[in-house]
């Protein structure tokens, strides 16, 4: 799974195969400005990213550090902790072949939620307007029953 988090905007969630820097990098770079600063981790797949980006911000969760100065993952832990208290309390089991389902509920939560100025009833209508000419349906109706 693979969470990008703009501070104080919204958070976008895509499930991965795997979190290989040929797998993210693309990724990274199709869905972040490149005027973008961008903080992550020590983690190696992003090595690389201050060649794709105006600045990459990195705190060494290895070594103890955190914080420095402006540079934090904390909006991103904030998210995943909200996702994980959900999963494990409220859903308890998510199949893998679901996994996108449940991303896509959360980012959903994550970006309407009242600190960013969304009330019930905008809530409710945007849950309307993207449900819009969809329709939901656990099995396709030509698939057989086992």
């Amino acid at each position: 799974m693979l969470a990008l988090v703009e501070r104080g905007g919204e958070v976008r969630t895509l499930h991965v195969d795997d979190v290989k820097a040929k797998t993210l990098v693309p990724i990274l770079k199709a869905n972040i400005a490149r005027e973008a600063r961008v903080m992550t981790d020590e983690a190696g797949q992003y090595v690389h990213l201050r060649n794709e980006f105006a600045e990459h911000g990195v705190v060494s969760h290895g070594k103890g550090e955190n914080v420095r100065g402006e540079i934090h993952t904390n909006t991103l832990e904030g998210y995943f902790s909200i996702f994980k208290r959900g999963m494990k309390g409220v859903y308890q089991h998510c199949a893998e072949k679901h996994l996108h389902r449940y991303l896509a509920e959360f980012e959903f939560r994550y970006n309407n939620r009242a600190s960013r100025g969304c009330d019930d009833s905008t809530r409710l209508i945007r849950a309307m307007q993207g449900v819009q000419g969809k329709r939901l349906t656990y099995r396709r109706p030509d698939e057989e029953v086992a």
